[in-house]
């Protein structure tokens, strides 16, 4: 049975990871075909699966896993962190939006200087690191027996839509609100990440309400995130105007 609460942020985390992704991979196929790149992609998935079989085998031992659900908790809390300053500042207008189809663009410069072997080098690297965060988040998030086959089905599904939908538009995403996307994850993820490590150090008791907890603190970390973006944007525009 899938846990929602799992689904959702590791399907829109990977949903993210995912467009970036095909935008590298779409770049490339400009330059090499659309079978070269979708090559170099799937020799990418098939090292990230690789990957995920590996870890999912290990996490299935049935070992004390208390040490390991701390160290996750804190890869949690940095992960969630950096995306949520990030889209903090993005959003008070402190740092620029990610650019899709300026990342095309960049990407297509560097394939008109290298060769065949290159732009597929360039697809597989592509695909392998924004992949990697996916895993990551899939295997923190499968820590949990139950919550093993939620991650890898909201990574799974975010991969579909992401590649179904490139391939009828064939041009980059732009219009996925990725800002609002990761601040969404990032406070979801800081929730989780705040949850697992006082877990990991005090035990299920340091929660008295159970998974119930993991929704006030994302609505927290949310309400924190909207009151430091006005703060900072406040201060942005007193600054312009002195």
């Amino acid at each position: 049975m899938l846990d929602w609460t799992i689904v959702v942020p590791a399907f829109l985390t990977a949903a993210v990871e995912w467009v970036e992704a095909f935008t590298i991979v779409l770049a490339v196929s400009l330059s090499i075909g659309w079978r070269a790149a979708a090559g170099a992609a799937l020799a990418a998935f098939a090292t990230l699966a690789a990957m995920t079989a590996a870890t999912g085998g290990v996490l299935g031992l049935g070992l004390d896993i208390r040490w390991l659900q701390l160290a996750i908790g804190v890869f949690l809390l940095m992960f969630g962190v950096r995306w949520l300053a990030k889209a903090v500042a993005r959003g008070a207008g402190l740092k620029a939006l990610h650019d899709e189809a300026q990342e095309f663009a960049d990407t297509r410069a560097k394939l008109a200087r290298g060769d065949w072997t290159a732009s597929w080098l360039i697809a597989f690297k592509g695909v392998l690191l924004e992949g990697l965060e996916v895993w990551l988040i899939v295997v923190a998030f499968g820590l949990h027996g139950r919550a093993w086959l939620s991650s890898t089905t909201g990574a799974l599904a975010a991969l579909v839509i992401v590649v179904a939908t490139g391939l009828v538009v064939r041009a980059p995403l732009q219009r996925v609100p990725e800002n609002t996307i990761k601040f969404a994850v990032g406070s979801m993820i800081t929730a989780f990440g705040t949850f697992w490590t006082l877990e990991g150090v005090g035990g299920a008791a340091v929660w008295p309400w159970g998974d119930w907890s993991l929704l006030g603190l994302a609505v927290f970390y949310a309400l924190g995130g909207f009151a430091l973006m006005a703060l900072m944007r406040k201060r942005s525009i007193a600054g312009a105007v002195q």
